[in-house]
């Protein structure tokens, strides 16, 4: 830490100072989900008017409630989430923002059961039962209640495997 820094920024910034652990928590950003009423016209938006080259077929994930494909971008991917039946879990954000918007940002972590315990022992509020589910990679998930993550629904993910942006 830098001597130059407030004492208290230098604890808030040191977890050992604090007495917590030191752990490798966050990781990379792996991907902005945004929820669209049409991943479709939400296709023609990133390549044509943004310039993007190359998204995925868009793909149901019945367990989650939702439609998904991903813009892929140099460091990152914007993951495009659509209603998926009736009980959708992004329905009432749709209807709140009837042209969709950013619903959520995800990070990787090392260890999602670590990151889960991590999370519930600061105090933060793990969605469902806490029990990591399969996400649109493939790896286990958990989503952080916004109220706890300054206003942002935050995904936790296990880090993939293999290649990705």
């Amino acid at each position: 830490m830098s001597s130059r820094l407030p004492a208290v920024l230098s604890r808030a910034f040191n977890p050992s100072a604090n007495g917590a652990r030191c752990s490798d928590m966050i990781g990379r950003l792996n991907h902005v989900g945004i929820a669209t009423p049409s991943i479709e016209q939400s296709w023609k938006l990133y390549l044509d008017v943004l310039g993007a080259t190359k998204v995925t077929e868009k793909r149901a994930l019945p367990e989650q409630g939702v439609w998904v494909s991903f813009v892929e971008l140099p460091n990152a991917q914007i993951e495009l989430i659509e209603p998926y039946g009736d009980n959708s879990p992004i329905t009432a954000f749709l209807e709140k923002n009837p042209r969709g918007g950013q619903h959520h940002v995800c990070f990787e972590v090392p260890d999602i059961l670590v990151a889960r315990d991590e999370m519930r022992a600061k105090g933060a509020t793990v969605l469902g039962t806490g029990e990591p589910r399969i996400g649109a990679h493939g790896v286990p998930v958990i989503f952080v209640h916004p109220k706890d993550m300054g206003g942002v629904l935050v995904e936790l993910m296990a880090e993939p495997q293999g290649h990705h942006p």
